[in-house]
């Protein structure tokens, strides 16, 4: 499923239980005022406060799971993060306020008339539309893979919760315990604080960066590990961006084989991650020649000399041999902090083999600590 189709399918399940949210609001708040029931209302309020999230999560898919341009090249999946962090306060505030007025009724004692019967059937036919609706919303959620979505549910879903509980107190309203009503309203409350604190404690750690848990970064590891050319994998970092997830990663490569094959090597380890974990967005892999695991980076220390001049200082170490003037091709590679040189000739100087044209350049470059392993090829050179 494309994003299009993902974004028309959030904005579907979220406009469908906005309008649920409205008819059981509605119903919750006239029954409670009616009857007196401050847990109803409290509901009643919990449901006008999902219709408001319900809005914010249209907008919130819509603008989020745009592709991505010039100024956000990562996309816009830090704005479903953003909207959950807002849900999360959302919450919370109602919550206080739930449980703030009901404490003070609760203590000033204020009798609570019996509710009646259909005010408790107003309750039960709220509580089986809002389970609906989760339960609803939570396939979608998953199917989409929508982080905010999966957020929007269980608010749908405390929202049946609390009106569990405020049956309880309007049944138990009915047989004369009349302070349960007050006590409920109070539950309801904590239930509905303890989901936005959920929701800001998750979001906070994506907008920080926090890895993805450790079984998921080892079932990635294991994944490129098993692409034939791939030796190990170090350096894994995973972290979420909204619905998706960013990963970068350095694969080991054997050492001498040409920089397109390694970088095809590296391809094709993306591939398998995106196939097998359908939530990344983007792979960034780096290609080593050997496992520099644990050690300083690289870019951070002094290196070898690069190519032009590795060939100037062996130019003056050699340019008295025959050999090194019927070069045609120079290889080099940096392992094990030195440089391996592989000469490349058409033809050998009169009177010598290859072991011997090897040993003199390696004698003519013994001053030279970074020259690591030295081969001559009689051959036509890499190419």
């Amino acid at each position: 499923m494309d994003r299009a189709a993902q974004t028309r399918e959030a904005h579907r399940v979220t406009l469908i239980g906005a309008l649920i949210d409205f008819a059981v609001g509605v119903a919750k708040m006239i029954a409670g005022v009616m009857v007196g029931s401050a847990a109803l209302v409290a509901d009643g309020i919990h449901s006008f406060s999902d219709i408001l999230t319900d809005l914010f999560v249209v907008a919130a898919t819509h603008f989020g799971r745009q592709e991505p341009d010039s100024n956000h090249p990562y996309g816009h999946g830090r704005i479903e993060t953003l909207a959950t962090l807002w849900l999360g306060s959302v919450l919370i505030f109602v919550a206080g306020g739930i449980a703030w007025a009901s404490i003070g009724r609760l203590l000033e004692g204020e009798p609570i008339p019996a509710p009646g019967f259909w005010a408790i059937g107003i309750a039960g036919i709220a509580l089986l539309a809002k389970e609906w609706i989760f339960r609803y919303t939570m396939r979608v959620a998953r199917r989409v893979n929508s982080r905010l979505l999966e957020a929007n549910a269980w608010h749908s879903r405390s929202d049946a919760l609390s009106t569990v509980v405020v049956l309880v107190g309007l049944v138990a309203a009915q047989v004369g315990v009349g302070w349960m009503d007050a006590l409920a309203a109070i539950v309801v409350g904590v239930m509905v604080g303890q989901v936005g604190g959920r929701l800001l404690w998750e979001s906070g750690r994506e907008l920080i960066d926090t890895a993805l848990p450790a079984e998921e970064r080892d079932a990635m590891q294991r994944a490129a590990e098993e692409v034939s050319g791939v030796r190990s994998v170090h350096d894994l970092r995973a972290r979420k961006l909204g619905s998706d997830i960013l990963l970068d990663l350095h694969i080991v490569v054997p050492p001498r084989v040409t920089v397109s094959e390694a970088h095809e090597i590296g391809n094709e380890a993306s591939r398998r991650l995106r196939e097998t974990f359908p939530n990344l967005h983007d792979v960034t892999f780096h290609i080593d020649p050997e496992d520099d695991s644990g050690e300083t980076e690289h870019s951070l220390r002094p290196g070898p000399p690069l190519r032009a001049d590795v060939e100037g200082v062996l130019d003056q170490a050699w340019h008295d041999l025959p050999i090194w003037h019927a070069r045609v091709d120079l290889d080099l590679h940096y392992l094990d902090n030195q440089v391996d040189v592989s000469l490349y000739v058409n033809a050998l100087p009169p009177g010598q083999d290859l072991d011997a044209a090897a040993h003199s350049l390696r004698q003519a470059a013994r001053r030279l600590d970074w020259v690591g392993r030295l081969r001559v090829w009689l051959g036509p050179g890499k190419g």
